[in-house]
């Protein structure tokens, strides 16, 4: 004779209810219905932020700040998965020629904009004529100008036919190009800047609600986005430029997710009842930090100082003394767990402050009486830009004030604020050096930000580097599919950056995130986090702000 599953389970429950108290039954219960819940609707994500955004068109963006807020605003054609594989997302499907030349993107019917008006390939052969339009002021266009044909073969199928094999055709239909045609045709830049860049209409998972400069940006989760609308009723951005403000912010409780610094950290770190309020996530960013130089400065024209310069900057103690550790020394561009980074390039530049001397010295600086290095009479002195709010950059150039001092070196720090940097000074040329990063990603391309057709503004090699030889390298790396030649390309090429210095490559952060424990679902990747927003959730009973 044999017991059944059902009866077995029952027999047990009543043995620990019997041992433990009927309490064990509730709990039991509660803990299985529990289970079986849905998850819940409701509540908002107050995310602090130390920058605002610029304009909301991702094709005329250049900070990630508004890259940010497009990407919850609108959606690519494909998008990267968290395994950094390409899918779909406005497309249900593609196909790709054997030729590897031509692509056709089967869209997804019935995905709307946040208007009601359905979103079909009339919206992407649109958005795709105004990247290519020399009048639109877009550092993005390279990418779409390979294309030799766009065809519209019915209201949610399109063929893209490029000039020849072309390594970044899949992944540049992404969220840059798929524009709402019906409101933006025959509209001039000033509109799609200052109007509709003002208060678009999207098609993605949030709708822009309101947006203050430099206060906040408020975004609610759209009921037409095609998945089903978010479970969270809202993002709510908030602009607090000062990492001290905003950190104590969070503490209060008055934020729920913010990007730490090293140091906030690490003191998180060690108070454990912090743990009942915030989960803490790191892993290491896609980005590196680096000093740009302005190479039309007579200073950095000469590739033996910005070589000098690197070798007299101390890259392990920037990440101990202004990442305490949070981060890797960078050589290059690239993180080196990438199947494209160049390990050979790591003893290009050491710490070297008697080599970076004599190099100098050979570029024709001379020591006076004091120490202080100059040439011609002009001591070597010069101005390095870092942005407002952003501690481990001001860090670090506290850190290369001192080391550079060492051999003669003046050089005087300047904090502003960042919209005001990027506009009034980055894109004006009007630097000599200054603290910046790039976000990368799974491809290797550099072509936008080193390749010399891209020195004027909106171009995003704003130092000016001009390299026939990498100018050949990153065109060639674009056109070749096959990895293991690709990967040979970009080998070289981080070889002739290591050799050139338009930038002192700096540090690789690692990415430090303390976000509330009400959010559920939140989950780390290989991209990183934030890739699924619209499925985060807070349960009822923890919901703060009831806002409809």
């Amino acid at each position: 004779m044999s017991l059944k599953p059902k009866f077995l389970i029952l027999v047990l429950v009543l043995v620990l209810c019997f041992t433990f108290g009927f309490g064990t039954l509730i709990l039991l219960y509660g803990t299985t219905s529990k289970q079986s819940f849905s998850k819940d609707y409701g509540d908002a994500l107050v995310i602090g932020a130390i920058a605002d955004a610029s304009v909301m068109v991702p094709m005329i963006a250049t900070d990630v700040m508004s890259h940010t807020i497009g990407g919850h605003l609108f959606l690519g054609v494909v998008k990267y998965g968290p395994d950094l594989n390409l899918v779909g997302e406005l497309a249900e499907r593609y196909e790709i020629s054997e030729d590897q030349k031509t692509f056709t993107f089967y869209l997804r019917k019935g995905v709307k904009w946040s208007d009601g008006v359905e979103v079909t390939a009339e919206d992407v052969a649109f958005g795709y004529r105004l990247i290519t339009d020399p009048k639109i002021p877009t550092p993005y266009a390279s990418d779409f100008l390979e294309v030799e044909k766009f065809e519209i073969l019915d209201p949610y199928t399109f063929r893209v036919t490029y000039k020849r094999p072309f390594a970044l055709a899949l992944s540049s239909w992404g969220n840059l190009v798929v524009l709402p045609k019906h409101l933006l045709e025959g509209k001039d830049l000033d509109y799609l800047k200052n109007v509709f860049g003002r208060n678009p209409i999207g098609n993605g998972p949030f709708t822009l609600v309101r947006w203050k400069t430099q206060q906040e940006i408020v975004l609610k989760a759209n009921p037409l986005y095609y998945k089903g609308r978010p479970y969270l009723n809202y993002l709510i951005y908030r602009i607090i430029p000062d990492p001290t403000t905003l950190f104590m912010e969070l503490r209060s409780g008055s934020i729920d997710w913010v990007s730490l610094t090293p140091l906030q950290y690490l003191k998180l770190q060690r108070e454990k009842e912090i743990e009942k309020s915030f989960h803490i996530y790191k892993y290491p960013a896609f980005s590196f930090t680096y000093i740009g130089y302005n190479l039309a400065h007579p200073i950095f024209r000469d590739k033996r100082v910005r070589k000098a310069l690197c070798y007299a900057i101390d890259k392990q103690k920037i990440v101990k003394g202004a990442l305490l550790g949070q981060g890797i020394p960078a050589y290059g561009p690239y993180k080196p767990d990438t199947w494209f980074y160049n390990p050979a390039i790591e003893k290009s530049c050491p710490y070297d402050p008697q080599k970076a001397l004599t190099l100098l010295l050979e570029a024709g600086f001379k020591r006076n009486e004091k120490g202080l290095l100059e040439r011609e009479g002009k001591p070597f002195e010069f101005t390095l830009l870092v942005n407002q709010g952003n501690l481990p950059r001001l860090l670090a150039a506290q850190i290369i004030q001192q080391e550079l001092s060492k051999i003669g070196i003046k050089v005087n720090i300047r904090t502003l604020e960042w919209t005001t940097l990027i506009h009034q000074f980055i894109d004006k040329r009007r630097f000599e050096a200054v603290i910046l990063g790039w976000s990368t990603g799974p491809d290797p391309d550099l072509y936008d930000i080193f390749h010399s057709s891209k020195t004027v503004s909106p171009g995003l090699n704003f130092v000016g580097y001009a390299n026939p030889e990498l100018d050949r390298l990153l065109e060639q790396g674009r056109y070749t599919l096959d990895v293991k030649k690709r990967k040979k390309i970009y080998f070289k090429v981080q070889e002739i950056l290591a050799e050139d210095q338009p930038y002192t490559f700096l540090y690789i952060p690692m990415s430090l995130e303390a976000i509330s424990s009400r959010v559920q679902e939140v989950k780390t990747s290989a991209i990183g986090i934030g890739y699924n927003l619209e499925e985060w959730w807070v349960p009822k009973e923890r919901q703060k702000y009831l806002i409809p």
